[in-house]
């Protein structure tokens, strides 16, 4: 077991394989079986892990590296630019689209009708009592894709110019440094509405 803990990539192939069975698991004894809604169920699934995998990465950048960067000796500074950070932006912005797609996925599954009600905070149908809920749900939605933008449109192009992956002076790259900051804690700020709609509108209207 140790020697298999000490492979990463063999210890997440093995987790998902675990999770694959307990997904097959549950269509089995699914009242629909492998129907649409456990498709749905997969799709919630896959939006849910890619979402702790982006908002976390989120959160260690903006917990930690931007904040202990500026206390780190200069000669150990290149390490984290050169090997850590690209890294982290790999998993941290492929793992926004993953989390965006299967999330209209999973709303466009639930019908059209459902995700023009979220997509329109709610005034689709005209905006009745029963269908607040659908507002504070698409406002959640609408901040994840301005995330998401964020991620794509500014921190990522500025980070290739911060990082040095792509060549620019000084002045330059000291300027993209600071764009894919503020970038980086506007999507900070915008993670608790975001999440806070998300978990009350499941929770709360299914």
């Amino acid at each position: 077991m140790g020697k298999l803990l000490s492979n990463f990539r063999n210890t997440i192939l093995l987790s998902l394989v675990l999770a694959g069975v307990m997904i097959f698991a549950f269509g089995s004894v699914s009242p629909g079986g492998f129907d649409g809604l456990f498709w749905q169920a997969v799709l919630r699934w896959t939006h849910v892990l890619a979402g702790i995998l982006w908002i976390g990465l989120l959160y260690y950048f903006n917990f930690v590296q931007i904040r202990v960067m500026p206390s780190i000796p200069a000669e150990l500074k290149p390490a984290i630019g050169k090997y850590i950070a690209p890294e982290a932006l790999f998993w941290f912005r492929w793992s926004a689209l993953a989390t965006v797609v299967a999330g209209l996925g999973v709303m466009f599954m639930r019908g059209h009708a459902y995700a023009m009600e979220v997509l329109s905070f709610g005034l689709a149908g005209g905006l009745t009592e029963d269908q607040k809920g659908f507002t504070l749900m698409g406002i959640g939605v609408w901040l994840a894709i301005v995330m998401f933008l964020n991620v794509w449109g500014i921190i990522w192009p500025n980070q290739k110019r911060a990082l040095g992956m792509i060549v620019v002076d000084d002045a330059a790259k000291a300027k993209a440094a600071r764009v894919a900051m503020l970038a980086s804690r506007t999507n900070t700020l915008l993670s608790l509405p975001m999440l806070t709609a998300m978990a009350m509108y499941q929770t709360l209207f299914g």
